[in-house]
């Protein structure tokens, strides 16, 4: 399930956020929540052996913008979309929306325009989605010293599709609290169809760099794990704003409007 919410800033204002605004989208999630979810969300999520998922992931900012410096500026409306396979997650936070008559964003003050509840479709794979925030795939590598190196696969390298298969298990067997037995994802596949270093996206999130990649991809996976990739994000880091996807037409696929 997602939803897409729709603002403004008030009275038509420009829209300026720090280019490296993930945090700042964050919190918005987490203040619009009932503190019992954003306390549970926020302090334990989904277990799974020494893992914790959030299995929430939300886009990039859509509109029409301008970069300056180390700010962006948004002119217009702009949209955001929000995905989880937890329904409580999304209605709590559109409920908590529509309540409030201003949303802050930043030093923003923003006028809500429309949220839009959009229910999962059957899908029948091998499905092209494209990324509306970058997917980001990494190990934690050791140098000869044995100091802690972050290593970021590229979608070329055959790693990025056997980690996601992997991360996707993982948040199955979260979501399902270990009571499902998820199905081995025979043939199985996350193919880059449009991705080219055009489409590396390098951000900060609390003073740490995240790579990740934008393009198109086709998806040939099984449920639940097509579900779960549309609803939790392909990738790791999903909470943070990584590895949101939408199903795209062939035509004009790799288009991209996001800040």
């Amino acid at each position: 399930m997602r939803i897409a919410i729709s603002f403004i800033g008030k009275r038509d204002q420009l829209l300026s956020l720090p280019v490296q605004y993930n945090e700042k989208i964050q919190g918005i999630i987490y203040r619009h929540l009932s503190k019992t979810l954003a306390d549970w969300l926020h302090g334990t999520g989904y277990e799974q052996g020494k893992r914790r998922f959030k299995l929430f992931t939300f886009s990039r900012l859509q509109g029409k913008y301008r970069i300056r410096n180390s700010e962006i500026n948004f002119t217009g409306p702009v949209k955001l979309w929000v995905s989880s396979p937890n329904k409580d997650i999304l209605e709590s936070f559109a409920t908590h929306l529509v309540k409030e008559s201003e949303i802050r964003l930043g030093r923003n003050t923003c006028e809500l325009i429309s949220v839009e509840v959009m229910m999962n479709r059957p899908l029948k794979p091998p499905v092209r989605v494209r990324a509306l925030s970058p997917i980001t795939v990494y190990s934690t590598l050791y140098t000869p010293e044995r100091r802690r190196k972050t290593y970021y696969y590229s979608p070329q390298e055959p790693e990025f599709n056997t980690l996601i298969l992997k991360n996707l298990a993982k948040k199955l067997q979260a979501f399902h609290n270990d009571t499902f037995k998820i199905p081995e994802p025979d043939g199985a596949s996350i193919r880059p169809v449009h991705v080219s270093t055009r489409h590396l996206a390098i951000l900060k999130y609390k003073n740490t760099i995240i790579k990740g990649w934008r393009g198109i991809y086709e998806l040939n996976l099984p449920e639940p794990y097509l579900s779960m990739a549309m609803d939790a994000g392909l990738g790791a880091k999903n909470s943070q704003g990584f590895g949101m996807v939408e199903v795209v037409k062939r035509r004009g696929e790799d288009g991209d409007d996001q800040g």
